[in-house]
């Protein structure tokens, strides 16, 4: 039997959304405060997915807190146009933006005059559009315009829990289904449901309610929620959901943020049921497995490729692909990472294990690679003067690890990530602790450079430090490069899991 390995989306890829068209199906997720936003994906399996590009292509303010902007978008198709739904929070509030083609041109945003976070789209038989936003609330709207037609009208908010919230309306059959995430997106995040006639209710709350909950398991996938469900081309029912993978000694802690998981989805008297989200399941009928992306990026295409983000936004003038050809030149915009404002072009982790580096010229700026969360939790190797150095920055603390020098000319950076093994318990007399037990993190990030003479190991760092469990937030890490004084070039970007 064909199986699947779970996350089908790995990294910082929270909140899916799906749609089929077709056989082809389409998945968004959340960017938080890094541009381009809205990252879209295809697949013909919903196992093996590429992604197209992104949906929104503006700026974010540059006041931008880490983990605000662009929250939890939902994709859906009808009458011939992709419609995708999404909240800038801090920002303008839920905004609507449709393409007739997937990889776009996506329109300019409808703005919706409705309150709330994570919207969802769904028509009914009139071909009226209803929109539910969390807490949870549902109105008639007209998507051309964003006014509201009817309501807000208050919703089934699940079963008690705190945070309702990632509300999906399907109409299947004769019923209207109502997913709701509820728990908090943490370790007491899951899946509820509720049914009804009509998107004005009344609900009825599903029987087997959480419909999935990792919550008090020891499952290796935790913080299981955000659900959306997609019927198949061959009838049968998936959903698509967030999870988290945490790793080291208690309270274990997940470093690549929430990852986009697939789960298959049966009906029993009427109501969905799904089981734990497990490594490997069943595979779908449809089996097409798309050519993984590249390890390098020689950077020789005329745009970025679509996987490369920056916080907030990426003016113009930061970067360039014509000013050497071949190369990626990146001009400083802000003096240090541990501010909004600066220059840095990255891509998701997304694999526990990985190695990453890049082969940068210097010149005469301030440049490097760096593993963020945000601007105060960052491990960079940099680059300036003739000495390679180590920088980390946890919270209010930053300190210099590391200097080395470095001959003139191009070098290459290295980053390498490897989990921690967790040493088993140990029998010890009562007060007694097991040596190095509790200094289990969830991985080591080694920094290195490589010159053609030799290769010098800087550093290696606890990864924990990096970590949504220290940190806060709702992303996960990014590597990418950065200049924070004049101009420097990357010739290459090499990403590679480690198995």
């Amino acid at each position: 039997m064909r199986t699947y390995d779970n996350p089908v989306i790995p990294g910082f890829h929270p909140d899916p959304s799906v749609c089929r068209v077709g056989d082809d199906y389409y998945l968004v997720c959340s960017s938080f405060e890094y541009v381009p936003g809205v990252p879209l994906f295809h697949s013909r399996d919903l196992v093996h997915w590429r992604q197209l590009g992104n949906v929104l292509d503006r700026p974010l303010p540059g006041d931008t807190p880490a983990s605000g902007g662009v929250y939890a978008p939902t994709i859906r198709y009808h009458d011939g146009l992709f419609h995708v739904v999404t909240t800038e929070v801090g920002g303008g509030g839920n905004l609507l933006v449709t393409a007739e083609r997937p990889e776009g041109p996506w329109s300019d945003p409808v703005w919706i005059d409705l309150p709330g976070i994570d919207p969802d789209l769904a028509w009914d038989e009139n071909g009226d559009c209803w929109c539910a936003v969390a807490g949870v609330a549902v109105a008639r709207i007209d998507t051309r315009s964003g006014k509201v037609l009817e309501g807000p009208l208050p919703m089934w908010s699940g079963t008690g829990l705190r945070d309702p919230e990632a509300p999906h309306l399907y109409r299947i059959g004769d019923w209207w289904y109502l997913l709701v995430a509820e728990g908090g997106t943490a370790l007491g995040h899951g899946v509820s449901v509720a049914r009804a006639r009509s998107p004005r209710g009344p609900w009825e709350p599903g029987p087997g309610n959480p419909l999935l909950s990792h919550r008090g398991t020891w499952e290796p996938v935790q913080c299981t929620g955000h659900a959306d469900l997609v019927q198949a081309a061959d009838g049968s029912w998936w959903a698509v959901l967030l999870g988290t993978r945490p790793r080291g000694w208690f309270p274990e802690f997940h470093v690549l943020g929430r990852e986009t998981f697939l789960v298959p989805v049966d009906w029993v008297d009427g109501w969905p049921r799904t089981g734990s989200v497990r490594d490997r399941h069943p595979a779908p009928a449809a089996w097409h497995p798309v050519e993984p992306p590249p390890v390098r990026d020689d950077f020789t295409a005329p745009v970025l490729a679509p996987y490369w983000i920056s916080p907030r936004s990426r003016p113009d003038g930061s970067w360039s692909l014509a000013d050497r050809p071949g190369w990626l030149t990146l001009t400083a915009t802000g003096d240090s990472l541990d501010r909004p404002g600066h220059t840095f072009v990255g891509r998701r982790q997304q694999h526990p294990d990985c190695r990453a580096a890049a082969l940068l010229d210097p010149g005469k700026g301030r440049a490097g690679l760096s593993v963020r969360i945000d601007e105060a939790h960052h491990y960079d190797l940099e680059v300036s003067g003739g000495v390679a150095s180590v920088i980390a920055r946890i919270g209010p603390l930053r300190q210099r690890l590391a200097a080395h020098p470095v001959p003139p000319g191009p070098v290459t950076l290295v980053v390498e990530i490897r989990t921690t093994p967790v040493p088993p318990p140990t029998a010890t007399a009562p007060g007694e602790t097991v040596p190095g037990l509790r200094a289990a993190g969830p991985d080591a990030v080694t920094l290195s450079i490589e010159t053609p003479e030799s290769v010098v190991r800087l550093v290696e760092l606890d990864g924990r430090y990096l970590s949504t469990q220290v940190a806060g937030g709702f992303t996960g890490r990014v590597i990418g490069m950065y200049v924070t004084e004049h101009r420097a070039a990357f010739d290459w970007f090499d990403y590679t899991p480690i198995s």
